[in-house]
């Protein structure tokens, strides 16, 4: 069989076993630094300061249902809340918003690291669960009532805040949107994005927040 041509095969170079091997190994040294990075860029953000959330907001969780923003952690210590574009009526909702929403994980995980999870918008809940059921998520979707989304960095596009509580008192420690929500789906990405982590013992965490050792904790879903 004759060698392929340059332009079959894209201007890519055709190369041995050995070849392709060692190319493959220069490359992995630059995914390792990389993998690094990201994991000191990660403690960094566990080390950012708190702002406290000292203004109440409302939010309609279900039909005639209402909620303040300490509900929404459903009694867990750390809450991530994206905001999504979804409006009063919407004739096209944003698809890149709701790919965010179709790569959000099974929430179990989330919640063995006592981490809630909750989408907000500002169209209204009955809009809102008619959507969810297009989509097919379970993962809870608040209807927010007041001011909440312009209060944290969301005007008129999208984001995503962390908060973490301790008792009735909220504290704002993250915020990102743009290329800043390509990453979120994975169970590490949006436990990364806390401020105690994935809380495993090799992680870079200040204070003392409770780690055990790493995969221990991992569940099927169900077995949580």
């Amino acid at each position: 069989m004759a060698e392929p041509s340059a332009s079959e095969t894209a201007g890519h170079p055709v190369v041995t076993e050995e070849g392709w091997k060692e190319a493959l190994d220069n490359l992995r040294i630059e995914e390792k630094a990389l993998t690094h990075r990201a994991d000191r860029l990660a403690a960094d953000r566990r080390r950012l300061p708190w702002m406290q959330v000292n203004k109440q907001y409302q939010f309609e969780i279900a039909a005639g249902r209402q909620a303040n923003l300490v509900d929404l952690f459903e009694g867990r210590q750390q809450l991530l809340v994206y905001h999504h574009m979804l409006k009063p009526g919407d004739p096209a909702p944003c698809a890149g918003c709701s790919m965010v929403g179709d790569q959000i994980p099974h929430l179990s995980h989330l919640h063995a690291r006592n981490t809630s999870l909750t989408f907000v918008s500002k169209a209204p809940i009955s809009e809102i669960e008619d959507f969810k059921r297009r989509m097919g998520w379970t993962f809870p979707f608040a209807s927010t009532l007041d001011e909440f989304n312009a209060d944290f960095g969301v005007t008129t596009g999208f984001g995503l805040n962390v908060f973490v509580r301790n008792g009735a008192d909220v504290f704002r420690t993250y915020f990102t949107s743009g290329r800043g929500v390509e990453t979120l789906g994975t169970v590490w990405t949006l436990l990364d994005l806390t401020p105690f982590g994935r809380q495993e013992s090799w992680e870079d965490v200040p204070g003392e927040v409770l780690q055990s050792k790493p995969y221990q904790w991992w569940r099927l879903h169900d077995e949580y």
